[in-house]
């Protein structure tokens, strides 16, 4: 089976491919994220995964297919990307706030013959945040690295009120689309560790 090797620094994309049952290699695959000029939010999430996974490609040798994954917080439209500041997460906050917004998550697979790729769009309900509780959470430290300020599947969870769509890929990676993806390229879930010989 030709391996695979993971083009992303996230630990919580390292932890849903191996809640599959994956086995992966990370690699650092580090790219230039400013979007184009008029550049929607789905081309840009796809974009990235794609360059990731070249990029990843570009520093392995031998036969190797690499996972490249970009995820965005979009709000009106708008692509929410990491806080740069704390007045930067307060104001994120407050616009998520009571609304729904959009998270799109996009993998690509590239094995150097080809490269397949796919963008998911789910979306999220907040409920009301005040300014206390988001002056507290971004005390937390969790807003610090992550796209639209919040990690739905930590201490932001408090202000999920509705999910629709795919929660992994909110998470960082959509696990049934990645199966599917992996399945093209010969690639198997479920790979059991082998087993030990017995005493």
């Amino acid at each position: 089976m030709t391996p695979l090797y993971l083009a992303s620094g996230s630990p919580r994309r390292r932890e849903l491919l191996t809640q599959i049952g994956v086995p992966f290699t990370t690699i650092s695959a580090p790219i230039d994220e400013t979007p184009l000029p008029d550049e929607t939010a789905p081309a840009y999430v796809e974009r990235l995964a794609q360059a990731k996974a070249a990029a990843g490609l570009g520093q392995v040798s031998g036969p190797a297919v690499v996972l490249g994954a970009d995820t965005a917080v979009v709000l009106d439209g708008r692509i929410l990307g990491k806080p740069e500041s704390r007045e930067h997460a307060m104001a994120m906050l407050a616009d998520l706030a009571g609304r729904e917004h959009q998270v799109l998550t996009a993998l690509a697979l590239n094995d150097g013959q080809r490269c397949l790729s796919v963008c998911v769009s789910s979306t999220v309900r907040f409920r009301p945040i005040s300014s206390d509780e988001a002056a507290r959470y971004w005390a937390s430290g969790e807003p610090l690295d992550k796209a639209g300020g919040y990690a739905i599947q930590g201490l932001g969870a408090v202000f999920v009120t509705g999910l629709v769509g795919s929660y992994s890929a909110v998470v960082g990676l959509p696990l049934s689309e990645t199966a599917d993806l992996l399945g093209q390229f010969a690639i198997a879930c479920w790979q059991l560790p082998a087993a030990q010989p017995e005493d």
